[in-house]
């Protein structure tokens, strides 16, 4: 429900700042898991904002809104609701790297996590700012709303996106803003640097927006939707809803030309932009910069809605000037009389370092704060989702009493971003590819409900219908799995009659090709995760025992108030590092950036003598 501010309650178990995708996830776990939770948003009327591409899912990040899903969150029911093109990416290659992408209705989509929100029993959405946190040296107790109300909590979920002091750069001018249209929150920056975090500054960009009707498609090539739609959500089959196409172009040696001629108009080039942009999304102009010997790059028009009035030009993010905005595109075929409906820009907002965060998002210099998003220096919907959804867990967890969630890099890719967030830290926005991955074959986007749903029983959030249909889908796998065992092929030419599972592990032989002789209509999801199973068996069980060997080196824990400095044998800045970064574990020790050999020796020898040192001398003589 939403209320007006004069009758706001002044106590909640959980609040959460921002309702993008983080703060969505975030909100509807505290508030499903029993806590009263407060969702406090600058504007109700944008939660779940589509603020750049109008797509969920794609490769490296399709893993995580199926986990998202597997887990109680509502990412992937929002996709599939919205969704105006399905496709498969990778199809035909390994199972590890395949992914589903779908093009979403933007409007469709928040209005369909708005309405969510808005049913959620013990959730109220307040449309208002936090301008400062509060509390003490023991822990966060509240925040301070614009205006001067304080509220009382024991748990907040900041999920700022862009909106930390941000300011929209187009040309060489610059306006304060969390997104076009959008105030930045300016207070909340002061208050973190206050209570001592280390606040950095990122950039991002997006491109302009194309009316549709002026755009020449003919002679482009077409980007159709697949004839099948592979559905996010677990337990709900795709809506009927009608499939647009997409269409790719590309830039030219006119374009880049344009572009040359006003980098010293470029923010970018000008040194006007101080925060690190994304390495793998750069800006048109520094893609013509960076890679100079190509004559052109693709971009591809990708409709925001089911109207099909507007175009997102996904490729050409650019913080040009208007001008040089307009005259590079239209040089572009297909784009030579597109009118622009909003120009481009780029964005510099705050962000909190995150080795000061851990694994489960709770900051460690402010117990009860946790970060999701682009607060931690991530970019993309889905990362942002699926920190969204930890940290809501996991705040509950803190109100209940109970031990927070941690997902392990051999779990899941939320864990393996969670990883990579508190070890490594990060000196770009940091976006989620299947090669971070190193259990990826593992962790396949068709397999997200059977290796967390021992996970999602315990965190609660799974209802009993997707209980039943993920039991359903493992007896399913179990049936085609032993049809191919038991089931022959006709006798060959050198008289011998193979199982269809050893017909299947061929290469040229895909379950497809068997499934007249299986006998039953089968689902896709676990006909794939029978063909995986069979065709990468010694793979698979590889991938199995690392990942019981890192789960074993998980399991040896650090103290947290082990003193790195007093261990003989570490470097100064070695133990510097550890101190700030805090691992958990001796695996993820293993995992910062500069361990040597030598240093890992260290540690192991401290941890293995730490059972026969008297407890509270911190194994350190």
């Amino acid at each position: 429900m939403s209320v007006p501010r004069g009758t706001m309650k002044k106590d909640f178990d959980i609040i959460v700042v921002g309702a993008g995708h983080a703060g969505c996830e975030a909100a509807l776990a505290g508030a499903r898991l029993g806590l009263e939770t407060l969702l406090v948003s600058l504007r109700i009327d944008r939660v779940a904002a589509m603020s750049c591409n109008p797509a969920i899912g794609g490769l490296g990040k399709s893993q995580i809104v199926r986990e998202i899903d597997a887990l109680g969150g509502e990412m992937g029911r929002a996709a599939d609701f919205a969704a105006i093109q399905f496709r498969r990416l990778n199809a035909s290659r390994g199972p590890a790297v395949r992914a589903r992408r779908v093009q979403c209705d933007v409007d469709l989509y928040h209005r369909y996590m708005l309405s969510v929100l808005q049913d959620c029993q013990n959730l109220t959405l307040l449309e208002s700012s936090v301008e400062s946190l509060a509390g003490s040296a023991r822990g966060l107790s509240g925040v301070v709303l614009a205006g001067g109300q304080r509220l009382q909590t024991s748990a907040v979920v900041l999920t700022t996106g862009t909106f930390l002091a941000g300011k929209m750069h187009v040309g060489l001018e610059s306006t304060a803003g969390g997104r076009l249209g959008e105030a930045p929150a300016q207070g909340l920056s002061d208050s973190l640097r206050q209570w001592g975090f280390a606040v950095g500054r990122l950039k991002t960009g997006t491109p302009a927006r194309l009316a549709a009707d002026t755009v020449q498609i003919e002679g482009l090539e077409v980007h159709e939707p697949d004839a099948q739609r592979l559905c996010f959500s677990h337990d709900l089959p795709a809506p009927d809803r009608q499939q647009v196409n997409c269409y790719q172009t590309r830039t030219n040696a006119d374009t880049h030309r344009i572009i040359h001629s006003a980098l010293d108009r470029s923010p970018l080039f000008a040194g006007v932009i101080q925060g690190q942009g994304p390495r793998y999304c750069p800006s048109i102009e520094d893609k013509v910069v960076r890679f100079a010997e190509r004559s052109g790059h693709q971009l591809m028009l990708e409709p925001t809605s089911l109207a099909g009035d507007v175009y997102y030009p996904n490729g050409i993010s650019t913080s040009l000037p208007k001008d040089v905005q307009r005259e590079f595109i239209h040089s572009i075929a297909g784009l030579e009389q597109a009118r622009i409906i909003d120009y481009g820009y780029a964005i510099e907002y705050d962000f909190v370092s995150p080795n000061q965060i851990r694994a489960c998002t709770e900051t460690r210099r402010m117990p009860g704060l946790f970060l999701a998003g682009q607060i931690n220096g991530t970019s993309g919907y889905e990362e942002a989702a699926g920190q969204g959804l930890l940290a809501g867990i996991n705040a509950a967890a803190r109100v209940q009493g109970r031990d927070p969630l941690i997902l392990g890099r051999e779990q899941a890719y939320i864990g393996v971003m969670m990883d990579d967030l508190v070890t490594r830290g990060v000196t770009e926005p940091y976006r989620m590819f299947s090669s971070r991955a190193e259990f990826r074959l593992l962790l396949r986007e068709d397999n997200a409900a059977d290796r967390l749903g021992r996970v999602a029983e315990q965190v609660g959030l799974v209802s009993a219908k997707f209980l039943a249909v993920r039991t359903a889908k493992q007896d399913e796998v179990a049936e085609i799995r032993q049809r191919l065992a038991s089931l022959r092929a006709p006798m060959d030419k050198r008289g011998r009659t193979p199982t269809l599972e050893k017909l299947l592990r061929r290469p040229q032989i895909s379950i497809g090709d068997l499934a007249p002789d299986l006998g039953k209509d089968f689902g896709r999801d676990a006909l794939e995760q029978a063909e995986v199973a069979v065709k990468y068996a010694g793979y698979i069980e590889r991938q199995k025992k690392e990942a019981h060997k890192l789960a074993k080196l998980e399991n040896r824990k650090i103290p947290a108030d082990l003193d790195y400095e007093l261990l003989s044998g570490l470097s100064r800045e070695l133990a510097g590092k550890l101190s700030k970064i805090r691992p958990r574990t001796f695996a993820q020790a293993m995992r910062v950036e500069g361990m040597t050999p030598a240093a890992v020796m260290v540690l192991s020898i401290w941890l293995k003598k730490q059972a026969s040192v008297p407890r509270g001398t911190n194994g350190v003589k």
